[in-house]
């Protein structure tokens, strides 16, 4: 029992040291030994173990430093746990929502505005979440796939019918939450054509995706929340103008009809391949 964990603390540690090795190397810093400036810089700065480990690899020649750096991070990244790599890929999918989706922010912007009540908007989202979940997983693991100059038109087109539709009383509207599962679907492809570019950590694929998955909907959570505060505060400012009734013309339509152009914009964009 000792000997292994002894060998588990000499394993991470070794992780440490060529983590630590390939910074140096990709930092271009001109220490011919790095554990000299380091090292006794002062009490605390850097593990003594590691301190060690690097003078004995040092004295060895350098043979970690010049290894190839693909194959540190591999050692690096097989040492992260599920949890570790979970709460990394939260973080990326949320970075993919705010600020990086302005497509996606568009779309569930136009579903809030659609929505005619608190119940509605929650059938709405629900729809879209589950939706868009399910072809992630399927397009992530390869079972469903289509390609970008496909996926990429349809998501700029869901957005421009969401936002027009909100102009018009639509004989689909009863239809709306089956409509919007179906798009939300498509944005799942779109999802996953991003999360297949990242260069998933081998053995960790699963918590990749929980994780991605988790930080989508986080962020879409939060614009949600922020359309609610402008919303209620247009709202407010309006019901103070003695204009109670007039949010649906100086707020619901304008802004679904900006969201409506510039989703079919893009579409048109990216159907000829301009963009």
């Amino acid at each position: 029992m000792a000997e292994a964990r002894e060998m588990r603390c000499m394993n991470n540690i070794a992780v440490k040291a060529a983590a630590f090795a390939l910074m140096l190397s990709v930092c271009g810093l001109g220490f011919a030994h790095p554990e000299d400036e380091l090292c006794h810089a002062g009490t605390g700065v850097i593990d003594p173990q590691l301190c060690a480990l690097l003078a004995e690899m040092d004295r060895a020649g350098g043979d970690v430093a010049q290894d190839d750096p693909d194959e540190l991070l591999a050692v690096f990244e097989a040492e992260r746990g599920f949890m570790a790599n979970l709460a990394r890929y939260v973080w990326v999918g949320l970075g993919h929502i705010l600020p990086g989706g302005l497509d996606h922010i568009l779309f569930v912007v136009a579903l809030f505005l659609a929505a005619q009540n608190l119940r509605s908007l929650i059938w709405l989202i629900t729809a879209f979440t589950f939706a868009h979940s399910v072809t992630l997983a399927l397009a992530a693991t390869g079972v469903m796939v289509l390609p970008p100059s496909i996926v990429e038109p349809l998501i700029a087109f869901t957005i421009a019918f969401v936002a027009f539709e909100n102009l018009f009383d639509s004989p689909t509207a009863k239809w709306r939450t089956v409509i919007v599962f179906v798009f939300g679907l498509i944005h799942g492809l779109g999802f996953a054509g991003f999360f297949g570019e990242l260069g998933l950590p081998e053995g960790l694929f699963f918590s990749s995706l929980i994780g991605f998955n988790l930080g989508v909907e986080a962020g879409q959570g939060a614009v949600i929340g922020i359309t609610a505060m402008v919303a209620g505060l247009a709202n407010w400012l309006l019901r103070t103008l003695a204009m109670p009734n007039a949010y649906q013309y100086f707020i619901t339509r304008p802004a679904s009809a900006l969201i409506g152009l510039i989703g079919l914009y893009w579409g048109c964009e990216r159907l000829l391949g301009v963009g």
